[in-house]
């Protein structure tokens, strides 16, 4: 079984907003909430930690999220930046209440990434799963003295947008630039030599931060444009600029961003046919533009709001992303694009931009 880097999975926003206990089997989660109603994924979660070492799901970018929502923002978040600060320290006490029980461990740096790996390889039933921190939209940014804190605390990756307009670029489903205060965060995540992950960004904020940004840079959870034509999506221009950057691109598997025209909490997985073969298509795109199967990686989402109503029929638990290995293979996939696509890109990316 293949080792497997998730480069996007939303733990902590599961673990207090959805109130789950990830180191319960998800036969236990879902029970635990059968006959709630409150959200559509309710009984059809798919991520738990012993689905995640069952998998061989080994490290994982995991992320904090807080939106800020301003004044007639139909968006859920919270009402000033403050909040949403706050919200993000709630999750990172989460995270290291996890380490404490030694089911996750933090990797900030090259050498606790290859101590991780070392030890994954000869104990990964028994071991704690690593994990990056992430941040998913910038809102909760107060200043950048409060970057610097989450630097010191970890923080190796940030997306500058989420959905609609932010305090520092416009994310999905808007449109506008980066101003001001977006070239003031672009500035100090390149001098952090932090990760910055184009996912979410709208076409405008996207173009205007490659012309500015020249530090590490890929897109975590983005899927194809040519596939499914709307602007959540990297169009091939977008995909180009950044193979030129030696980024990776990472595939997520919720369904609306794998198959055109796809309504929530009407459309049917298994009525309309999504399978794990869907997402194949997404990587032979990738890899037909790059001319090589070096810059696209998995980043699942699989926690991301939805469930078994909103992700491939094929698929019962994380740890069927195994299944794309077999998948692959029949598709012309060697074994050492197979080892690409489920680790050794996203490990190289983080081997060449973690501090040591």
């Amino acid at each position: 079984m293949k080792f497997i880097f998730d480069a996007h999975l939303d733990l902590s926003m599961n673990a207090l907003e959805w109130n789950r206990d990830f180191r319960l089997e998800i036969e236990q989660i879902r029970a635990l909430e059968a006959g709630m109603t409150d959200l559509p994924d309710r009984e059809k979660g798919v991520v738990s930690f012993p689905s995640l070492r069952n998998g061989n799901i080994g490290l994982c970018m995991a992320t904090l999220i807080a939106r800020y929502v301003k004044p007639k923002n139909n968006l859920p978040g919270w009402n000033s930046p403050q909040q949403a600060w706050a919200q993000t320290q709630g999750q990172l006490a989460w995270y290291r209440e996890m380490e404490l029980d030694g089911q996750l461990v933090q990797i900030d740096s090259k050498k606790q990434l290859e101590k991780h790996l070392n030890s994954w390889e000869q104990h990964s039933t028994q071991l704690a799963i690593g994990y990056i921190l992430s941040l998913e939209g910038a809102d909760s940014i107060v200043s950048m003295n409060h970057l610097h804190l989450m630097y010191q605390e970890g923080l190796r990756a940030i997306g500058p947008a989420h959905y609609g307009p932010g305090t520092y670029a416009f994310g999905t489903d808007s449109k506008g630039g980066i101003g001001t205060k977006g070239k003031e965060l672009l500035k100090e995540i390149a001098s952090l030599q932090l990760i910055l992950d184009a996912t979410h960004l709208c076409d405008q904020s996207f173009w205007e931060t490659m012309t500015i940004y020249d530090g590490p840079v890929w897109a975590s959870h983005s899927n194809v444009r040519k596939q499914v034509p709307n602007d959540r999506q990297l169009n091939d221009d977008q995909i180009k600029e950044l193979l030129e950057r030696d980024a990776v691109i990472g595939v997520a598997f919720d369904a609306w961003m794998m198959l055109p025209d796809w309504k929530r909490g009407i459309t049917d997985p298994n009525t309309i046919g999504l399978n794990l073969e869907i997402i194949v298509n997404h990587i032979d795109d990738i890899c037909q533009i790059a001319g090589n199967t070096e810059h696209v990686m998995i980043g699942s989402d699989l926690d991301g709001g939805f469930g078994k109503e909103q992700c491939p029929f094929d698929l019962e638990t994380i740890e069927d992303l195994q299944k794309l290995d077999l998948i692959l293979s029949k598709r012309g996939y060697r074994e050492d694009d197979i080892e690409n696509i489920f680790s050794r890109n996203g490990l190289r990316f983080l081997t060449k931009n973690l501090p040591d």
